[in-house]
């Protein structure tokens, strides 16, 4: 920042605070004395979030936001870009209140992290946080103040495009993870350089019918409160900034002009009392689904239902001004939604200091920095999970002659995912060039093998010159997976078998015997049975980001030892689907048994398992769990019970294992899952050590939602169970007195 600029900064954040408020000084009197000095116009214009960039043209824009008619803006990015903008909103509208400036900062700015589904895999959550602490640094760098994340809808559905935004399809490690990317978005970094979180969608939008993006699923509020709800408590007693309701509906209401969701578990059950924003045009969508004639009856609805900004429509700033004329909005419900405005850009600083994140300098140093480079590159190992490994195919011998084969092989875009804010491809590593920098470059070769344009089967005339490359080969690395745009919003798909001519080519590669390692590029579970087959190793490594292909390598080669764990179930057919591990007791078996019993709640013609369960990653060692242990077998319900159990890593390599501990409610008023995840640790290991790790069950593990849809506790025996996945398992039995 310049210094004729840095004076001119002070003067106006000096002249701001003291024209707000000559007599008091608190943060509530520079709102209170605004919202007195405002026009309705003005007050409405406060409510309205508009995307910039291509969507309007900037003399538009600028001519809105002198007239007092733009709160916030999406879709602008870069210090000097965003400091112009906020110059006109300070210095030439009539209250110079500075804008808020917001973004899909999903998983990563510029530094492209991997996507959140393969953040889930890790299970770590110091570095998801860390992860998000490098996004916000990097995106309030470049003038931003808000973003729209984290998203926590739990998906039990791989062909949803959106699975790949969450943390998979658990909601205890759904919750946990929620907490940790509010606190690395607003508090792991120092002044100016957080990120104001929103969580989303608000409520159940990951229940996609058939993973048709929008669609509706009708749902219980059992099901709302048991699988939906959590992560969004968890990330608003962490102190979220925001909340983004949902495109979808529930109990028959769109989301939002749903005013139980809304008002009264938000608002009341939920205890938040920060901005509640719309998602794009979500208001006038209620006019498309039916619900609202017209787009006045469908504002009318959104006021009602807490709304406080409105995303892209501006049907806040065409027809609230005359709602509240005419008496049907009052003027305090307007205030009410203002004043979570002007909190919000109150806790951003802007009233301090509108100018405070528009230094080009530091948004110079922060981007792509080696630090954040290096961070991101460790969290893209840590998220990739190694599925298979027979007869030790993996880590790779640089001394091999090495194939890389594969339409994912060279690919860069692909890497990053469907939201990569900034992120751009020519930064990526491809997998090809990760192995390459670790490589002697005589040693390898390449073929793309086939075409992925879309799903038709192109490029299979290229399959010789791959079959070709791999007979003269030690070992095949087959890069296999989907375009970035085949996930993330709008990508639903019906198929979960590998798009275009990929399986032709893994087909023809199998019958030359070269071993083959398959490492997976994709937003969401695919069906890899077959992969699987005819793979010696098998990787999922996701869209791991910007770094992807360097962390790729790390692993083939061992430089770092995998320990990711799966976040949601691999089905073994794309008919199972949708697929978890957490099913609930029935009066029939989930096992048809040695004797293949009909009356079982089984397919008839696959198996019943998914191909991998939830939680479920191999590592370059082995370890064996015994021994599973209770401190007592009677338990009060002010008191604990420490369950025990000795691992050993019994490999020649050090290793962490992700440890698992799953609980059952043997007899209950409601029907209960047969195992819920409950807990978990990362532990460290070296090479041939034994250690006993301890947990403890409280009265908080056993609660549940009961016959009133309240979170209740009744006594009776339960199973508790450790094991490295949700199918593995050992348990033993306690009881609560």
């Amino acid at each position: 920042m310049t210094r004729k600029l840095f004076i001119s900064t002070c003067i106006i954040s000096i002249f701001f605070l003291f024209s707000c408020n000559k007599k008091k000084n608190t943060k509530d009197s520079i709102i209170e004395d605004l919202l007195a000095k405002m026009t309705i116009e003005e007050k409405v214009g406060q409510l309205n979030l508009i995307p910039f960039g291509q969507f309007y043209p900037k003399d538009t824009v600028y001519k809105w936001i002198k007239e007092g008619k733009v709160g916030s803006i999406l879709k602008s990015n870069g210090a000097k870009t965003n400091l112009e903008v906020q110059k006109v909103a300070v210095e030439e509208s009539r209250l110079g209140i500075p804008i808020l400036f917001q973004e899909d900062v999903i998983h990563g700015y510029k530094t492209i992290a991997p996507i959140p589904l393969a953040e889930a895999a890790s299970w770590d959550l110091p570095a998801i946080r860390n992860s998000a602490a490098i996004a916000a640094r990097e995106a309030s760098a470049a003038g931003l103040h808000l973003t729209y994340a984290p998203m926590v809808d739990i998906a039990q559905e791989a062909r949803w495009g959106r699975i790949l935004e969450g943390a998979g399809e658990d909601p205890y490690l759904g919750s946990l993870i929620a907490t940790a990317r509010v606190k690395g978005f607003q508090e792991s970094n120092g002044k100016h350089q957080n990120l104001l979180a929103t969580v989303k969608h608000y409520a159940g939008y990951g229940a996609s019918l058939a993973g048709r993006d929008y669609n509706i699923q009708n749902f219980s509020e059992r099901e709302l409160r048991e699988l939906h709800l959590p992560p969004f408590k968890a990330a608003i007693n962490a102190g979220v900034s925001s909340v983004m309701s949902a495109y979808t509906a529930y109990d028959g209401v769109p989301v939002v002009a749903n005013k139980y969701l809304m008002n009264t578990i938000l608002r009341e059950e939920l205890k938040f009392d920060g901005l509640l924003m719309t998602d794009w045009m979500t208001i006038t969508n209620l006019v498309a689904s039916g619900i609202a004639k017209n787009d006045t009856i469908a504002v009318k609805m959104a006021i009602e239902t807490g709304h406080d900004m409105d995303m892209s429509s501006k049907v806040y700033l065409k027809i609230l001004p005359s709602l509240i004329k005419n008496g049907t909005i009052s003027e305090k419900q307007l205030n009410d939604r203002v004043r979570k405005v002007l909190r919000l850009k109150e806790k951003a600083g802007l009233f301090e200091n509108p100018y405070a994140f528009f230094d080009e300098k530091r948004e110079k140093d922060e981007l792509m920095s080696p630090k954040n480079l290096k961070e991101t590159r460790e969290m893209a190992a840590k998220s990739m999970v190694l599925l298979k490994n027979e007869n030790n195919t993996l880590p790779l011998s640089k001394n091999q002659k090495i194939a890389i084969i594969g339409p994912f092989a060279k690919s860069q875009k692909d890497l990053l995912g469907w939201w990569s804010a900034k992120g751009e491809a020519k930064d990526v590593v491809s997998i090809f060039d990760g192995i390459k920098a670790q490589m002697n470059n005589n040693k390898i070769s390449y073929a793309q093998g086939c075409i992925v344009e879309n799903f038709e089967i192109k490029g299979e005339e290229m399959i010789a010159e791959a079959v070709a490359l791999a007979k003269k080969s030690d070992v095949v690395v087959l890069a296999l997976g989907e375009k970035e745009w085949m996930s993330g919003e709008g990508g639903g798909v019906a198929s979960l078998l590998l798009p275009g001519a990929q399986q032709k080519l893994l087909d023809a590669l199998s019958k030359t015997k070269t071993p083959i390692v398959s490492v997976i590029i994709t937003g969401r579970p695919y069906v890899l049975t077959d992969v699987a087959k005819k793979s010696s190793a098998l990787l999922q490594a996701w869209m791991p980001g910007t770094t992807g292909g360097n962390a790729v390598a790390d692993i083939l080669f061992g430089v770092v030892n995998p320990t990711g764990k799966l976040p949601v179930s691999f089905p073994y057919h794309q008919g199972q689907v949708p697929i978890f591990y957490n099913y609930k007791r029935t009066s029939h078996s989930f096992n048809a048994g040695t004797g293949n019993n009909r009356y079982s709640t089984t397919h008839r013609d696959i198996q019943t398992e998914p191909l991998y369960p939830f939680g479920y990653g191999l590592s370059y060692t082995n370890y064996k769990y015994k021994n599973i242990r209770l401190d007592k077998k009677l338990m009060s319900i002010n008191d604990s019970v420490k369950v025990s159990i000795d691992i050993t890593n019994t490999g020649d390599r050090n290793g962490e294992e992700i440890i698992q501990l799953y609980i059952f409610d043997k007899f209950c008023s409601v029907m209960r899952p047969f195992k819920e995840l409950k807990d978990f640790k990362k532990v460290a290991f070296k090479s041939k050590e034994t250690k006993t790790i301890d947990f403890y069950v409280t009265k908080e593990k056993l609660q549940f939602i009961g016959i009133n849809n309240k979170e209740t506790i009744e006594k009776g025996d339960f199973e508790v169970m450790i094991g490295p996945n949700s199918s593995e398992l050992q348990k033993v039995t306690f009881t609560l007195k």
